[in-house]
């Protein structure tokens, strides 16, 4: 049973929105988990949610939408502390006695931040996160001054519509090599697509930081025309043996049926951009006969997919991911080894043009999702939370946090126990911006608003 926060399916009204893009990565993990327990349960959320329309697909701020629709505590603000403890969709009096408070401590203001990444921290120092921006800009930033250094050397990127500098993440032996994956989108002849490339950071620790070793490790398959839906979230497996990544189905809907394209899927690749001999699909290239076709085919792990913008492991290995719905019909996925999650066939939204598209329960060969928000949330990225040394949240441990562009929304989501429950939407915080990414590390959490003078937030509980 999917725990669904919706209203029913109606002709839509028209708003003016702007186009979105991606969500964030966290550097840490719990270990790899392959089991495909049977997706059951009997929760449900009774809620009444955010009064947004559709999926807000767009990189302006441009929302007019009203996202509040219950009562909240009176916000202070300035020009570096926000208060947030605002109810606007709990799911029960228990969870709200649980909803911890928080002050927002303004570190630092970026051009479009679109991702961000923990650095391993130093006894006693600051932590400090690599941050890129659309536009074409990678950072290290220290948390506790504000202070920005610039690394030099980044690829030039294809910035335009939901295109630009993607996410970045932290090779597994980064202690010890310095390298790390970067994912951007590149032009040729006016068609786009997305690549992810590892390079080592030189002079980390200076003001001059550097990339250098460069090199292409994957890449979108076919490049087409358009701006939209890259993905290109990044993800290392708990263990660090695999990169997963996500690619969008480029807003052409088929490609995320088709098994001789990588878009509308999650890759699973080992580091090197080399195909896991264990993946799903992989029977055709045991060989040096295989065809380009199949190569691409074996890079797949799961399919059916729209928009994948978060993607995390919780604590026991197992995979999550959210993801865009059209006009409704946002999701939390539980991924699976070579499961299909049913784009475009099945979903719970509507199509841009109002025409109706089947829900998930009409076809059970496909997986549903643990999650759907009609109206939607607009996910932007994810983050496991855990406690850690610092404890700042002890109420979400073991929970998923969820940052919401549309919605400007912090979500919490708590997890199954088992395989005969759901996950379902605990409560949300109304953050009175455009939430693009979020962070947690060592049980301190860090969001990134959306768009330009984007801020660099630390959660500080009350």
């Amino acid at each position: 049973m999917i725990t669904e926060i919706r209203q029913p399916k109606r002709p839509w009204m028209s708003i003016t929105l702007g186009m979105l893009v991606f969500g964030v990565a966290s550097c840490s993990n719990g270990t790899v988990s392959d089991n495909t327990a049977a997706e059951q349960g009997n929760n449900t959320t009774n809620t009444t949610t955010t009064n947004t329309t559709n999926s807000a697909e767009s990189d302006s701020n441009q929302v007019a939408v009203n996202q509040q629709q219950t009562p909240t505590t009176s916000q202070q603000t300035n020009a570096d502390t926000r208060q947030n403890g605002q109810n606007i969709n709990t799911t029960g009096s228990a969870s709200q006695q649980q909803k911890p408070a928080f002050t927002q401590k303004a570190i630092a203001t970026f051009d479009e931040p679109w991702a961000m990444c923990a650095l391993p921290q130093s006894q006693g120092k600051a932590q400090r996160l690599l941050v890129t921006e659309k536009g074409g800009a990678l950072f290290v930033v220290d948390t506790q001054t504000g202070v920005k250094n610039r690394i030099q050397g980044v690829p030039k990127v294809a910035y335009g519509g939901q295109g630009g500098f993607g996410d970045v993440a932290l090779a597994p032996d980064f202690a010890k090599t310095q390298d790390i994956y970067l994912s951007y989108v590149e032009e040729t002849a006016n068609k786009y697509g997305a690549v992810v490339i590892k390079a080592s950071i030189k002079d980390l620790d200076t003001t001059s930081p550097k990339l250098i070793n460069q090199q292409r490790i994957w890449q979108q398959v076919p490049k087409v025309s358009g701006q939209g839906h890259f993905s290109h979230r990044l993800l290392f497996s708990p263990d660090g043996q695999y990169l997963y990544i996500s690619s969008g189905e480029r807003q052409k809907k088929t490609p995320a049926q088709d098994m001789s394209v990588n878009l509308g899927k999650i890759l699973r690749l080992n580091p090197d951009g080399s195909v896991p001999e264990d993946n799903p699909f992989t029977d055709t290239t045991s060989d040096d006969s295989a065809s380009s076709s199949e190569r691409v085919t074996a890079q797949i792990w799961s399919l059916g997919h729209r928009n994948v913008l978060g993607m995390q492991f919780d604590d026991t290995g197992r995979l999550w991911a959210n993801e865009m719905g059209p006009r409704g019909g946002d999701e939390l996925n539980l991924i699976k080894k070579g499961n299909n999650y049913g784009w475009p066939v099945v979903s719970n939204g509507r199509n841009y043009s109002g025409i109706d598209i089947p829900d998930h329960d009409t076809r059970p060969d496909f997986t549903p999702p643990h999650v759907s928000w009609t109206p939607v949330i607009s996910p932007a990225s994810m983050t496991f939370y855990n406690s850690g040394n610092q404890q700042d949240f002890p109420a979400w441990q073991g929970n998923m946090l969820i940052s919401g562009l549309s919605s400007k929304s912090l979500v919490v989501i708590s997890l199954p126990t088992d395989s005969s429950s759901q996950a379902k939407e605990r409560y949300r915080y109304n953050m009175g911006e455009r939430m693009r990414s979020v962070l947690a590390v060592n049980g301190a959490v860090w969001v990134l608003e959306d768009g330009n003078e984007g801020r660099l937030l630390q959660l500080v509980p009350k």
